[in-house]
């Protein structure tokens, strides 16, 4: 219609003829307007929809996996969980790009951060509560893994719908994680709300200290407008006490220094003088009548402001220079170390010293994310403190309880392998907060410049910027052990707004990874010179071993600036492409696992084997992430390299006990590659295609993670 009206037309003498009819264009510019706005919320909903369903979904095999008998069925439930895991990250991401409200997003950020990382807790702490049902501690971890993801999808439920409270499915029946054990007396995991719905103020504005004295400030500038009326006065008398009560928890804190709280209570003492100041001349003036600020006025608000602004530096330093100072002297990893080693030497003294210890860095560490909370001015590093803080809350008793659990059964390797997981996933937790006051220092540094002296403040935003340099630069957390299998990336809500373009890496980001991709190329010779040994013709698992290790082996020469992947986005696709040949690998073995006699060797086989799905699935969820800017990018990049690394250590480990149990028992590869592509009932959709969880036997049939195998 709009085509049509927009025609040019002439006249009879052949000149060109405006378009009289002006209405009928603006109407029908409307129209389109219209149909346009309707397609674009009709596909956000589509969106939302889709996630909100594949959540649902997700919180039923939650249930499935929560309720499971033996390790068959858990084989099984968590095959397809994984599955609906990925398709739900995806569909985050899409939403997420999509929110408008920087709060919303970093919330979105941090909820998918808790999923990924939970998604590991709850593979290692389902077994070991499967392989010690009598275990307290045990389901004790498992269900803190249960209910810190549910929270996490009603916090995605709460930003796709607008602020809409869903209700905590299954909480009631989990109930409140019992602390059976001394060494917990410390936790604070009951901080956590365990009723039936989230606080709707955990998930609005955060009331900070920075966002009080803001909001401060604006009351004494608006004074210029208003005046000092009655009704004002008591809105700046009550906006001055919610900046006292707020700055009584960098004073209240046990790890402030004593120069420290004398300043902050000084401070207080003169931005109350100030006020109380202005307030005095702002009632002369009232009294005479006049309607505009005098120069004692202006003189006032100029002093108040200062004092707000001297408080709002001192609060900052005080939070950074306990963060610097809790970062650079606290040796967190062999604490940890300790602690694992009086676990499975049974030394309880020991064990007792040593997790007082660790709750003692634990409550600090909280303490550090909440002071770090309060004087954040972007409100998206306000959302990842508040997440930081709690999860540190949650997590920190639960290394206990895995620690307590390896205690009780120091011979189980479900469970050492559950506390070397709930370690990983520690560390990476002081990573976040290592990052955190880093950026708050940076947020710091940028907006307040370069501040005035004043006779009565000795002090400047200088931490701000010693503690960027004291501190090593922003990087994801590394983990030594080749096992780890904790995402390794701090998701903030600038990182996932929009797919990152392809770049390339220079010179110093390459040689920052060329470590990582030493370490990937020794695997790959590793495997080389096993599969080596034997011919590849009919052998599915020597084949797709030497695929991989090809594929690893390309992503080595990235690292060098060399071969064929020249860009970013070709390593994420190379990426892709080893996930899925690691998780035909995996189905391939768990046949030729079937031919194996049972014992040690096809027990220690098993193991290895059983952590390929864990490490595939981490690496999926590593390379969906979408970024924004090249330090995302690089850090994306690091993550993957990392997560390909343990998936090629798995790899190696399970390739070697394949060949020694074909050797040992003279076992043939090609008749588990013939199995593999049979289609047997429990390997098969109703596409006949194959899916993520082939190879899983079905329910009735023995578990080849029995113990009893």
């Amino acid at each position: 219609m709009i085509e049509h009206l927009c025609e040019v037309q002439h006249d009879d003498g052949g000149q060109l003829r405006p378009y009289a009819d002006k209405h009928h264009l603006a109407r029908a510019a409307r129209a389109l307007l219209s149909s346009v706005t309707r397609i674009l919320l009709l596909a956000d909903t589509v969106v939302v929809k889709q996630l909100l369903n594949t959540k649902d979904r997700v919180s039923i095999s939650l249930n499935r996996l929560e309720n499971v008998a033996n390790f068959t069925e858990f084989v099984k439930s968590f095959s397809q969980f994984g599955t609906e895991m990925v398709e739900m990250a995806n569909l985050m991401s899409r939403c997420q790009n999509d929110v408008n409200n920087e709060r919303r997003r970093a919330q979105m950020a941090a909820a998918r951060q808790v999923l990924e990382r939970s998604t590991v807790l709850l593979l290692t702490a389902s077994k070991a509560c499967l392989r010690h049902p009598d275990c307290d501690t045990a389901r004790e971890n498992r269900d803190t893994v249960f209910l810190q993801m549910r929270r996490s999808m009603d916090v995605i439920h709460f930003v796709v719908k607008e602020g809409v409270i869903p209700e905590l499915a299954g909480t009631t029946s989990n109930g409140e994680p019992r602390r059976n054990h001394g060494a917990h007396r410390r936790s604070r995991a009951h901080h956590y709300n365990h009723t039936g719905t989230h606080r709707a103020e955990e998930m609005e504005p955060c009331l900070t200290v920075c966002n009080a004295i803001k909001k401060f400030e604006d009351h004494v500038e608006m004074t210029r407008i208003t005046m000092v009326s009655p009704a004002y006065r008591s809105l700046l008398t009550s906006a001055l006490d919610s900046v006292v009560e707020r700055s009584q928890d960098f004073t209240d804190s046990a790890y402030t220094s004593h120069e420290h709280r004398e300043r902050i209570i000084l401070l207080c003492d003169r931005l109350k003088m100030e006020l109380h100041q202005l307030l005095r001349v702002g009632m002369q003036l009232e009294q005479i009548g006049q309607v505009s600020p005098s120069e004692e006025m202006e003189a006032a608000i100029h002093e108040t402001l200062r004092a707000a602004r001297d408080m709002k530096l001192q609060l900052q330093n005080t939070a950074l220079e306990q963060a610097e100072e809790l970062l650079k002297y606290m040796d967190k990893s062999t604490l940890l170390n300790r602690l694992k080693h009086a676990s499975i030497t049974g030394d309880h003294p020991r064990l007792e010293e040593f997790s007082e210890r660790f709750s003692e860095q634990s409550d600090h560490l909280q303490e550090v994310c909440k002071l770090l909370h309060h004087v954040a001015s972007a409100e998206s590093v306000q959302v990842l403190s508040k997440n930081t803080e709690a999860c540190l809350q949650v997590y920190g008793p639960q290394v206990l309880s895995a620690c307590h659990t390896l205690f009780l059964h120091p011979s189980s390797k479900v469970v050492r392998e559950n506390v070397e997981v709930f370690m990983d996933v520690w560390k990476a937790l002081d990573q976040d907060v290592t990052a955190l006051a880093q950026e708050v220092a940076e947020l710091c540094r940028n907006t307040n410049g370069k501040p005035e002296k004043t006779a009565n403040t000795n002090y400047s935003t200088n931490s701000a910027a010693d503690f960027n340099r004291q501190q090593p630069s922003h990087q994801s957390p590394s983990n030594p052990n080749n096992h780890s299998t904790v995402p390794k990336s701090i998701v903030t809500a600038n990182q996932l707004t929009v797919p990152g373009q392809p770049t390339k890496l220079d010179a110093e980001e390459q040689s920052n990874i060329a470590k990582l991709g030493l370490e990937m190329k020794q695997l790959t010779s590793e495997m080389d010179a096993e599969t080596d040994k034997w011919p590849t013709a009919d052998n599915d698992i020597v084949r797709r071993a030497k695929t991989m290790s090809t594929m690893a082996f390309s992503m080595y020469q990235f690292t060098r600036g060399e071969g064929d992947l020249k860009t970013t986005q070709d390593l994420f696709t190379q990426a892709e492409f080893f996930a899925e040949e690691a998780n035909r690998f995996y189905k391939v073995v768990r046949h030729f696992s079937y031919q194996v006699p049972g014992g040690t060797h096809k027990k220690e086989m098993l193991e290895n084997l059983d952590r390929v799905p864990t490490f595939v699935q981490q690496l999926q969820f590593t390379v969906k992430n979408t970024t924004v800017g090249k330090a995302a990018t690089f850090t994306k990049v690091d993550n993957v390299i990392k997560e390909t690394k343990n998936l090629m250590n798995a790899i190696s480990k399970v390739v070697t006990t394949c060949l020694v149990c074909a050797t040992k028992y003279n076992l043939d590869f090609g008749s588990a590659s013939d199995r593999s592509r049979l289609v047997s009932p429990y390997n098969r959709g109703d596409g006949g295609g194959e899916e993520y969880g082939e190879g899983m036997p079905g329910k009735g049939l023995q578990s080849s993670s029995d113990p009893n195998i």
